[in-house]
């Protein structure tokens, strides 16, 4: 993948768009330390989709979850001393 520094991304950037577009992503430097990647949208990561359930059944949340270890916690912040 092609490096191009600032000056020449700001320059020549609707080519570099243009190429980028057709598959020819390119990276833009700065100083030499590379800062940001530009690839066409259907090239970049997939989105993961979402599986919400999928533990259905698999785990059980105790009633007293919002109170588990609350007077361990009481006692370290020292209410109701």
């Amino acid at each position: 993948m092609r490096t191009v520094n600032m000056h020449e991304a700001k320059t020549q950037l609707s080519r570099l768009v243009a190429r980028a577009a057709k598959g020819v992503g390119f990276i833009v430097a700065k100083a030499g330390k590379p800062l940001v990647k530009v690839v066409p949208l259907d090239a970049g990561d997939a989105p993961v989709p979402c599986r919400l359930g999928f533990l259905v059944g698999e785990i059980a949340v105790p009633d007293d979850f919002d109170r588990m270890g609350q007077d361990k916690i009481e006692r370290q912040f020292g209410v109701g001393s």
